[in-house]
Order: C-alpha cells, then sequence, then structure tokens
C-alpha cells in the first residue's frame, strides 16, 4: 500500500476508534483518557496490531496535544491570578517536592542505581502530569471550581521547577562540568524569567497585537505563537507545556475568549492523540516483571499526592470536598516523567520499563481518583458518623471563564480567615 495511502486508513481508523471510545466513555459517566491509553497499548510496539504508517504523524500531534492543553488552561486566567498563586502555594510547593520526589529517590537507592538514578526517578515520581489533568478537569467540568486555581498553582510551580530539574539531571547523566550545568540552568531561569515579564508587564499590547476580528486569522495568529514559544522554550530546556501555559495567561479579554472558542475543538483532538501515543511507545512485554515494584511505587504516590493536594487546598482556605477534589485530581503522571526516564534510560536502561509501567498505572487511577476520592471520603464520614460539611453543604455555582478573566484576581486565591472554610 502507497505510504500516503496507510498514512490516511491508519489515521482515519484512529481518529474513528477514538470517537466511538470517547462516545462510550460519555455513556457510563467516565474519563476517556484510560481508554485512550489502553487502545493505544492494543495497538503499539508489541500490540495486536502497529500502526508503523502513521507513527511518525502521531508523535508530531502528541506534543501538539499537550501545548494546545496547557495554552487552553492558561487561558482561563490572568497573569495577576498565576502570580497571586504562586505566592501564596510556595510552601505547598516544598511539601509536594519533599513527599513525591523521596518514594522515587528511595527506591531506587534500594534497587542499587546510583545517585544519578535516584535524581532520575525522583523526577519520575515528583511531576504530575499537566496535560491529564487539565484534560481531567474539562472533562469533569471543574474548570471554575473553587479548587482549580490551588491545583494549577502546584502545576505550574512543577512546570516552573523542570526549569531547574531538567538541565541538571542533563548534567549529571553526561558528566559534564559544574560550569556547564550552571550555565545551562541560567539560560533556562532567564528564558523563563523573560516570558513572565512579558506576560506580567505587556500582556495587554500582547493582546492587542494579537486580536483580529477574522476568526481565521486570529486562529492561525495564536497557535503559531504558541507554537512558536513552546519551541524555543523547549530549545532552553524550559518545558515547552510551560511556554504554551504563559502564552495562555499573556493573552486577555476579547483575545482569549475568541481564541478558546476556536481552540477548544482541535485541543480534544490532539489531547486524544496525546494519549494514545504514549500507549503506542510502549511495548506490552515489558511491563510484567517490573509490575509489581511500579504497582508498591504508584501507591504510595496517590497517597502523597492526594496528601499534597489536600494540604495546598487546606492553606488556601477551600473546605473539605475541595480539598480531597484537589488531592484527587493531582495524582496522574504523564509526560514529564516518560521524558525524564528518556533521559536516564541511556545511563540506567532499567529506569525504563519501571517508569513506563508506574506512569501508566498512575495515567488510568488518575482521572479514577479525580472523580472518586471526595464521594468515597465522604461515605466513609457517612459510615462513622462523621460527614459534616463534607456531605451536607451545597456545592457553590462555577465561575465562568469570562467571569474569571473579568477579576482583578481570582477569589480563591485569597486564604479565609482562620476557622473558615469553603467547598
Amino acid at each position: 500500500m502507497h505510504d500516503t495511502t496507510a498514512l490516511l486508513v491508519e489515521l482515519g481508523a484512529v481518529i474513528l476508534g477514538l470517537g466511538i471510545i470517547g462516545r462510550f466513555a460519555g455513556r457510563i459517566g467516565l474519563s476517556p483518557i484510560p481508554l485512550y491509553l489502553l487502545a493505544g497499548l492494543a495497538f503499539g510496539h508489541g500490540g495486536l496490531i502497529p500502526l508503523d504508517a502513521s507513527e511518525e504523524f502521531t508523535a508530531v500531534g502528541a506534543e501538539i496535544g499537550v501545548i494546545l492543553l496547557l495554552l487552553l488552561l492558561g487561558l482561563e486566567y490572568s497573569a495577576s491570578e498565576l502570580v497571586t498563586s504562586l505566592k501564596t502555594q510556595y510552601p505547598s510547593g516544598a511539601v509536594d517536592f519533599v513527599l513525591n520526589a523521596t518514594p522515587g529517590a528511595v527506591a531506587a537507592l534500594i534497587l542499587g542505581w546510583g545517585p544519578v538514578g535516584a535524581v532520575a526517578l525522583a523526577g519520575v515520581t515528583w511531576i504530575s502530569s499537566s496535560g491529564v489533568i487539565a484534560k481531567v478537569m474539562t472533562d469533569l467540568g471543574r474548570l471554575g471550581n473553587r479548587e482549580t486555581p490551588v491545583v494549577l498553582g502546584v502545576l505550574v510551580m512543577e512546570d516552573l521547577a523542570m526549569a531547574v530539574y531538567l538541565p541538571l539531571l542533563t548534567a549529571m547523566l553526561a558528566g559534564v562540568s559544574l560550569a556547564g550545568g550552571s550555565l545551562a540552568l541560567l539560560i533556562a531561569l532567564g528564558a523563563v524569567g523573560f516570558v513572565l515579564y512579558l506576560a506580567l508587564r505587556h500582556g495587554r499590547l500582547i493582546s492587542r497585537a494579537v486580536s483580529s476580528d477574522n476568526p481565521e486569522m486570529l486562529l492561525l495568529v495564536v497557535l503559531g505563537l504558541t507554537l512558536l514559544v513552546a519551541g524555543v522554550a523547549q530549545q532552553l530546556q524550559v518545558s515547552a507545556a510551560v511556554g504554551a501555559f504563559l502564552v495562555g495567561i499573556a493573552l486577555s479579554g476579547e483575545v482569549a475568549e475568541g481564541a478558546r472558542k476556536l481552540l477548544t475543538p482541535l485541543r480534544d483532538l490532539f489531547a486524544a492523540v496525546f494519549f494514545v501515543f504514549f500507549g503506542l511507545s510502549t511495548d506490552p512485554a515489558d511491563i510484567p516483571p517490573v509490575l509489581l515494584p511500579a504497582a508498591l511505587l504508584a501507591v504510595v504516590s496517590v497517597l502523597t499526592k492526594i496528601f499534597t493536594g489536600w494540604y495546598a487546598a487546606r492553606r488556601a482556605g477551600i473546605g473539605p470536598r475541595g480539598r480531597w477534589r484537589a488531592g484527587g485530581t493531582l495524582v496522574a503522571r504523564g509526560e514529564f516523567s516518560i521524558v525524564i526516564a528518556g533521559l536516564a534510560v541511556a545511563t540506567e536502561p532499567r529506569i525504563g520499563p519501571l517508569a513506563t509501567a508506574y506512569v501508566l498505572i498512575l495515567v488510568v487511577i488518575g482521572p479514577l481518583t479525580a472523580r472518586w476520592t471526595q464521594p468515597a471520603v465522604a461515605r466513609i464520614q457517612a459510615g462513622r458518623g462523621g460527614a459534616g460539611t463534607a456531605t451536607t453543604a451545597q456545592e457553590p455555582p462555577a465561575k465562568s471563564a469570562p467571569e474569571r478573566r473579568q477579576s482583578p484576581a481570582h477569589e480563591d486565591l485569597t486564604p479565609e480567615p482562620a476557622g473558615e472554610t469553603r467547598d
């Protein structure tokens, strides 16, 4: 079969299959992400029917999917909200690092992987998946929830921390000098600082320059700008996801609203491709030998991430239900963990299969914990006669994106006075 013909047939079959899977997931009230991943696992390397012709296109589509997920997430919030969140949530970032990096480092040392392997596996277990979590919050309709800025604050701190972590890990893996590693770190930090400065000081000018009454022109300019910034960020050892997120927060007003409407269908398509590609790139035969240690590490990680989210939401004055929702939402691992494992696999080959199994477990469990952690806790409390506000309080209505954009700072970023909490 001609290469182009095979590509079209495979892509058509994949996209049609995703549509059917998505409809099925919607009918049973489940996020489609786990089903997308399992479908990719079934038809990837070592699966039932390898999709060779469309592999390269799917890889590029997966990168675009992550970028669009973070761009649309950034469009929901302003630069001032981001800064306020970082100022109020930095202790939560420290707790997040200690609780979630430690299990990976300890596990690597127990397995005899040495200091470099410990640093690499610590990163795998530390960083939540911004792409998966953004999709889950969208699917569950939680972008306007009171705990969402807290979740975003933790995710942004993790993503920005990657600007420090990745250059250091790369230097350790390559065995370069301290001076070489420091130079890469300074470049990465300078890039993040420059983009943040533009977003905070010149966001309105950027929005004016991008603005257009023609939907086609607006789509092309916003999408092109996002891909350009993401590519430059990646080249400077900063996450492409961070670059896309910062582009989103730099845009405001009618530009943000118009871009959101135009880009949402594209985001949904390429986000689905990202999750399928993750499964396609995994050989099922590599998973069984490392399934037990990966499962044990995943169990510990679920508990530490739930506590991280609970703690962060509590600091922000969010009520009991919102705390548990925040914790459950942060569980999923994904793109960053795979990137870290890919960097380290040449030095420590055993990290590849373990990280893949670990991420697959948590990327499947993550959407489930996001949906069911709070209801499960409420049932346990009800069974013990201590449901309290967790089961009786009414959920406040979610704010729409325009309402959040009109506010100079998100109301949920300001901690409540002592003794008061909100759900």
